[in-house]
């Protein structure tokens, strides 16, 4: 996917009509679409061609006979209007003709949607979790098993709202992005927490709803080493837009040294269960966590959106009982946009409750134990 066209996810049609005036930027701009990195979505372009010049031909086809129709049979030149009411030999060519057209078109398209679906024998396996607004990675099978990690958009937050210049990647780059080795067959699971969100990314020839309560497959093989951006394609809500994917295609090499630094890193992050945490602490682990998870929706000042989004900064929950907030945190509440985040550590929860019960105007001076929340988990 070249620049432009990745930009195009973020910025939608007028950043791409842009582009066609933008001088030497034009030069990265496509009108077709990506060949990409995989057989699945050589196989989806070569179709599209395919389909295109199948519509171009029956454009021009139909096109020609209207034109010669309404130009040699014009009422100025006496012609009457022909019926055709139960004639046998019209209502045959124009059932057998269209019939023998979709025929050729079932072919190709039918082959490439089984190659899609197919998602047997992999050799790594990875559960995709869709959350509002991220995606969650965990290694089931295969090198890496056992790797779990948050994706988030890393675009940061003045580029966005702010005067800040954006980057060369805005809005399509993230903090962890899913790291896979060339050649292998990836089997990609996908499900989501809250909503509806859909992983997809054009160039590997995958687009996989994530539903709620439910586990969907898909695969894909890279023959080819690079970084392929995507999008959550599902209309998830307020920040929909703010929800990329990325993969990085490495050599096995470089994907054995990736394992084992995230390993490292996962054994040093290891929280001590039985460990007793001080206010400042979780305040300013719990900043952190904010800002990754909170921060979208409750903005920076914990105000919120009026009439959207819930203000925290003076909370009748945040103030409160810090049972109940612990609870709203952990399950979430129906009808709001008020996911669960229970796929978070007990030790995250601890500290961004913590955060938010002294913060701003909050001032509870209360700091909640990971113990605590491990007690409430259901």
């Amino acid at each position: 996917m070249t620049r432009t066209v990745a930009r195009g996810i973020g910025c939608g049609i007028g950043g791409a009509a842009l582009s066609v005036f933008a001088g030497s930027a034009a030069a990265d701009y496509q009108w077709n679409l990506a060949p990409g990195a995989t057989r699945v979505s050589q196989s989806v372009y070569d179709l599209h061609n395919i389909m295109m010049w199948i519509i171009l031909a029956i454009f021009a086809g139909v096109f020609a006979v209207v034109s010669y129709s309404v130009y040699a049979h014009r009422k100025s030149k006496g012609h009457r209007a022909a019926q055709f009411h139960e004639n046998t030999t019209v209502e045959m060519i124009w059932t057998v003709i269209p019939f023998f057209i979709l025929m050729l078109m079932a072919w190709p398209a039918t082959t490439t949607l089984l190659s899609m679906r197919d998602s047997s024998n992999p050799d790594i396996t990875v559960k995709v979790t869709g959350y509002q607004w991220k995606w969650g990675y965990d290694y089931l099978k295969g090198e890496g098993e056992g790797i779990s990690f948050i994706s988030a958009l890393s675009t940061p937050h003045d580029q966005i709202y702010g005067k800040a210049p954006k980057g060369e990647n805005y809005l399509v780059e993230v903090d962890n992005r899913l790291v896979v080795p060339v050649g292998k067959k990836i089997r990609i699971l996908t499900t989501a927490n809250d909503v509806i969100h859909s992983w997809y990314v054009p160039e590997l020839g995958v687009k996989q709803d994530a539903n709620p309560g439910f586990v969907r497959d898909a695969s894909f093989r890279a023959d080819r080493e690079g970084v392929y951006r995507g999008q959550c394609a599902e209309l998830c809500g307020k920040d929909h837009g703010f929800m990329p994917v990325v993969v990085e295609v490495v050599s096995a090499e470089k994907y054995a040294a990736w394992v084992a630094v995230q390993r490292a890193r996962m054994a040093a992050a290891a929280d001590d269960p039985n460990k007793k945490w001080e206010l400042a602490e979780l305040k300013a682990r719990g900043e952190k966590v904010y800002a990754q998870n909170c921060l979208a929706c409750h903005q920076a000042n914990g105000q919120g959106v009026k009439g959207v989004f819930a203000a925290l900064d003076g909370s009748k929950i945040v103030n409160g009982p810090k049972e109940a907030q612990i609870a709203l945190v952990l399950g979430g509440k129906a009808g709001t946009a008020m996911a669960s985040f229970k796929q978070l550590s007990d030790t995250e929860i601890a500290a961004v409750i913590t955060y938010t019960r002294n913060s701003w105007g909050n001032k509870t001076g209360e700091a909640v134990q990971p113990a605590e929340i491990k007690a409430q988990r259901k």
